[in-house]
């Protein structure tokens, strides 16, 4: 039986991340002791059992796992891509896998560059974490060198295999939330066909629109980055001339730097302005309103990224194409009713 307990299973039923289970379990600063104990007590009536250097089954090949990021995704401490990272590391360090994080470039990925931890022979599969150009995700796809795993972006090509958030219903319910709080007036904040994940958001959006038969204004969509070059998402959000009641935004980040933008202009969050956001981000010790968002299951991604790469890499059957999980509405106290 205690093979089949994981971090995961134990983090669920505490109410923790996996990343603090993890930390928990190892003895690691950054855990209270209350709580560590909570953890621990849980694990033992569990039977899970630590798995000790001495004990781990170290896989064939080189027991590495190669993280890819572009680098625009990791210009933040707080960045959701970083978050997504750790949960990925401790998904494969319950398989006994080490990893390996390598940043792609702006000029690497324009060029179209292998990543050096594969020319090296470094790790025995990569997982590449945040959409780059469909240029260099076929290219790392078609390498000779090692399997690969997409997380939080698809594309056409259906060979593809992807772990992605459930964007379109996400959004959906972000916005149908917004109109049953009474908002009318909805803008969405974020550049469609920047990346997939931000496109099946803004669907999400304009669908729950219809459903109200709410009339779409053009002008109340605000992009949050350029469709070009950088990933990077803005620092500032460019208010419209006639201003909605509501902001629909990709990202909690978008929405804080909306928030923080609509704070200079005057307007109170939530008093005048309701705003929401997407993936669920734990910010809530430094924004200055918690963001009512989606809340993107990064560690149910994180396992099933791991778990098909590995058995990409075993050679052993997997489900192949994209995968969706379902998150779900999280409300703080960035939203009125009127």
């Amino acid at each position: 039986m205690s093979k089949a307990v994981t971090l995961s299973h134990i983090a669920k039923i505490v109410g923790v991340s996996t990343v603090t289970v993890s930390k928990a379990m190892s003895d690691k600063s950054g855990v209270s002791e209350d709580m560590r104990n909570k953890i621990k007590e849980v694990a033992s009536q569990l039977g899970y059992q630590m798995v000790t250097s001495t004990k781990k089954v170290r896989p064939e090949g080189t027991g590495n796992l190669g993280i890819l990021i572009p680098a625009g995704f990791l210009d933040r401490v707080n960045s959701f891509y970083w978050n997504m990272y750790q949960f990925v590391v401790t998904s494969a360090s319950e398989r006994g896998y080490y990893c390996i994080l390598e940043i792609v470039n702006q000029e690497e990925e324009a060029s179209l560059t292998m990543p050096k931890m594969i020319l090296d022979g470094k790790v025995d599969g990569v997982i590449l974490i945040g959409q780059p150009s469909q240029e260099y995700s076929s290219f790392l796809w078609r390498n000779p060198h090692v399997p690969v795993v997409f997380m939080d972006f698809y594309e056409a090509n259906q060979e593809y295999d992807c772990v992605i958030s459930d964007g379109f219903y996400g959004m959906y319910l972000l916005t149908d939330y917004l109109i049953k709080c009474g908002h009318q007036k909805i803008a969405f904040v974020g550049t469609p066909m920047s990346t997939s994940s931000i496109t099946d958001r803004y669907f999400g959006y304009r669908k729950a629109l219809m459903e109200q038969e709410i009339s779409f204004k053009q002008e109340w969509v605000i992009q949050d980055r350029s469709l070009c070059g950088s990933h990077r998402a803005y620092e500032s959000i460019p208010l419209p001339d006639e201003m909605p009641t509501a902001f629909a935004c990709s990202s909690d980040y978008t929405a804080d730097v909306l928030i923080n933008g609509l704070r200079e202009a005057g307007y109170r969050v939530p008093e005048d302005i309701s705003v929401v956001g997407f993936d669920n981000c734990e910010w809530d010790k430094v924004v200055k309103v918690p963001i009512t968002s989606y809340d993107v299951h990064k560690d149910r991604m994180a396992e099933l990224a791991v778990g098909n790469l590995v058995s990409k890499i075993k050679k052993e059957p997997y489900a192949s194409g994209i995968q969706i999980v379902a998150g779900g509405l999280v409300k703080k106290k960035s939203v009125s009713e009127i």
